[in-house]
């Protein structure tokens, strides 16, 4: 978390909802917002939330920097993602980016965002963590519903903190999936929704999926997000509990998802670090 909040905060937007509530929880705690955003990811309704957007193509460093640095902009967080056809078939580098390609050793996940964080502090914009800016996004500890985990969805929540955990170093994915004692499913490259849809295959209904982030994770990228997709997905494997960290965890349209899952008696619970929830 960031010592210094600034008063005005830029928003380096992809796709998803979380850019846009980002913005909107910014600036009802009293921030501006100056957004640069990703041409076929970012949501269109960015312009009527923040105070300025510009639009540019993956790559464009040059004209990213150039926005925050005539906005007054010296710390902006990132939020959302960029499709990986984006990342293949849409790449438009400006001369600012070609200076620093060179410095590109990793093209894992982590190494390309730490990267582009460098790039960005080079150029006299740090990147932070969104959390200070969106304090009413974060969860809370406790049940969000009216179902709460019984003594064995808690022995399985505890399973999933552990493995988690234990495989954080691995970069293998957020998601982990148990039940009676048993890990089901962890998540790899096929993200969160197809790990979940993969254990409710495996083992029928009953699942307690775990997503917390890696107890090491930088949290100013990726931090995990649950919303509408991930409690939907939930829903239709019959999943007994969706479980994720305190504090360090985004919810999206929180109204929502508790009104879906309560329908469906699957409990939505923010815990600790160690699994415990109460």
């Amino acid at each position: 978390m960031e010592a210094a909040v600034s008063p005005t905060i830029g928003l380096i937007a992809g796709s998803g909802v979380f850019p846009l509530r980002f913005a909107e929880s910014a600036k009802r705690s009293g921030h501006r917002v100056v957004c640069v955003a990703h041409e076929g990811d970012a949501d269109r309704s960015l312009e009527s939330v923040c105070d300025e957007v510009t639009w540019v193509h993956l790559g464009q460093l040059g004209k990213m920097v150039k926005a925050f640095r005539k906005a007054g902009v010296d710390a902006a967080a990132m939020a959302g993602g960029v499709a990986k056809v984006n990342l293949w078939g849409g790449l438009r580098p400006d001369l600012m980016a070609l200076k620093h390609a060179p410095k590109l050793k990793r093209f894992d996940n982590d190494s390309l965002l730490r990267a582009v964080a460098s790039m960005f502090e080079e150029e006299g914009v740090r990147i932070v963590d969104p959390a200070p800016y969106c304090p009413d996004l974060m969860a809370r500890k406790g049940a969000y519903g009216r179902y709460k985990p019984d003594s064995a969805m808690e022995a399985d929540i505890r399973l999933g903190v552990k493995v988690s955990n234990a495989i954080s170093r691995a970069e293998v994915g957020q998601t982990v999936c148990t039940k009676g004692g048993v890990v089901v499913a962890v998540e790899g490259m096929e993200g969160t929704d197809r790990c979940i849809r993969r254990a409710g295959e495996l083992v029928g209904k009953g699942v307690v999926v775990v997503k917390f982030a890696m107890p090491e994770q930088d949290m100013r990228f990726d931090a995990p997000c649950i919303g509408p997709g991930t409690v939907n997905t939930c829903v239709e494997i019959g999943a007994s509990a969706l479980v994720f960290e305190a504090a360090r965890s985004v919810i999206l349209e929180e109204k929502e998802i508790v009104a879906r899952a309560d329908a469906a008696k699957l409990a939505l619970v923010g815990a600790d670090s160690d699994g415990s929830w109460r």
